[in-house]
């Protein structure tokens, strides 16, 4: 699982893409899914982690974001071999890699920055999968395996039945999400409004945010974390999400109506498909259309905002539909030298002989098994090890090796949280896979 470096995974305050990411993570582990999560090395998690990236960029001013990104997406390819399949959420940089490496990938597509990254997707289309997290926000030059919502981590939202006294804008302070048309919409009802949210756009915010506040009609409380956001969304009157462009998703929306909370948006891009209008909130296209909007506020069932997110925007909903993407993928792109307890790779196969590279993962290990056909010797050169032989146990390091004789049942057992690596060379009579008696296996597969 890939994840920006921008923020830490889960991000303490801002950070949407990370947050879709450690939900999804935490989702697949709780389904029994290994997964191996590259973030941040302070980000939080089930999964296993792995990062060459000590901290999140925007929160260390002395780190430069190309250099981190990329020694970030490299490791990430470098292992590429270790895993069934590569699930990046880090926009367009990882397909660079994807006819590099063998393992299948899938892109989530957060959205499109700009139209000008579209080449890229297009270049790589056909090869990877794209997953869109909208039907508004997919692109009739790429080709889709599915569209799939992000899910919202109910248990981190408390539904408030109660209409609470203010408005509330929560998200980024630049033109895209209309914090000044927020404020418009505020003056012209004479209700308070609490603004939230990172300030992506310094000049907008002198310009068209700073001169209003006065921490009593209209307040700027920064960017809050889970709680505070709780807190906020849960005790509004109105969420107001006045965008100015194609909005691909909007979390902020999915979470507000998760509180109860109904929300009035300008009806672009996946709105319509997050708001049912009249029902969890309104849909209008200018400033005086949301203030009438508000009028009727009172008559939104704040209960099935609730449910309608529970039965949409659930994140069991989200994982399952990704498991099933995730199974749909690796049966078009079985690979045979993938296995449950790691993968191989063949660096020699004559009439005489066979050699093959093997990488056991932590905590793995290789069926009981003997052949009728063939020796093997095994030797260690990466990792400590532990072989049964007939009735032996040896302990394998590095430079240390074995001869396996016909009709023996051998085993190798990687019990450290390393990568195992040993190489296998195969002489007699046949190779084939299918000379292979497994006598006990950890995969139900004797």
């Amino acid at each position: 699982m890939i994840s920006p470096v921008a923020w830490r995974t889960p991000p303490k305050h801002y950070g949407p893409w990370e947050n879709v990411v450690s939900v999804l993570t935490e989702g697949l582990v709780e389904k029994g899914i290994e997964v191996t999560l590259f973030a941040t090395a302070d980000s939080q998690t089930n999964a296993r982690l792995s990062s060459v990236i000590p901290r999140a960029y925007e929160e260390d001013r002395d780190m430069d974001p190309k250099i981190a990104e990329y020694h970030h997406i490299s490791d990430i390819m470098e292992k590429a071999e270790e895993f069934d399949i590569i699930h990046n959420h880090y926009d367009f940089m990882p397909l660079a890699y994807s006819r590099l490496i063998s393992t299948p990938m899938l892109t989530t597509i957060h959205g499109f920055s700009s139209p000008k990254i579209l080449p890229i997707y297009e270049k790589y289309n056909n090869h990877v999968y794209y997953v869109s997290i909208s039907n508004a926000d997919k692109s009739d030059k790429l080709s889709y395996i599915r569209t799939i919502y992000h899910g919202i981590n109910l248990r981190q939202f408390t539904f408030n039945p109660e209409i609470g006294e203010y408005l509330l804008f929560f998200g980024r302070f630049h033109r895209d999400k209309g914090a000044k048309e927020a404020i418009e919409i505020a003056l012209k009802t004479d209700k308070k409004l609490i603004m939230a949210g990172i300030i992506q756009d310094e000049e907008y915010f002198e310009v068209n945010v700073k001169p209003y506040l006065d921490d009593n009609k209209i307040s700027y409380v920064g960017s809050v974390g889970p709680e505070d956001r709780d807190k906020l969304l849960g005790n509004a009157y109105a969420l107001l999400h006045p965008i100015h462009f194609e909005e691909p998703f909007g979390l902020s929306v999915a979470e507000s109506m998760a509180c109860g909370t109904p929300v009035i948006a300008f009806n672009k891009g996946s709105m319509p498909e997050l708001i049912q209008d009249k029902q969890n909130g309104f849909l209008v296209q200018s400033v005086d259309e949301a203030v009438e909007a508000l009028n009727n506020i009172v008559n939104i069932d704040r209960a099935y905002c609730r449910k309608f997110v529970e039965q949409r925007f659930s994140v069991e909903k989200m994982v399952n539909a990704y498991i099933k993407t995730y199974k749909d993928i690796l049966n078009q792109k079985k690979r045979e030298d993938h296995r449950p307890w790691g993968y191989y790779s063949i660096l020699s196969d004559t009439d005489k002989y066979k050699v093959k590279k093997i990488l056991v993962l932590p905590q793995k290990r290789l069926s009981l098994q003997k052949h009728k056909r063939r020796t093997e010797h095994w030797l260690v050169v990466e990792g400590e090890g532990i072989v049964t032989l007939g009735d032996q146990k040896l302990n394998m390091s590095p430079g240390q090796s074995v001869d396996i004789p016909i009709d023996t049942p051998h085993r190798m057992e990687n019990p450290t949280n390393e990568n195992l690596i040993f190489i296998e060379i195969q002489r007699g009579e046949y190779f084939g896979e299918d000379d292979i008696v497994r006598l006990d296996d950890d995969y139900g597969r004797t």
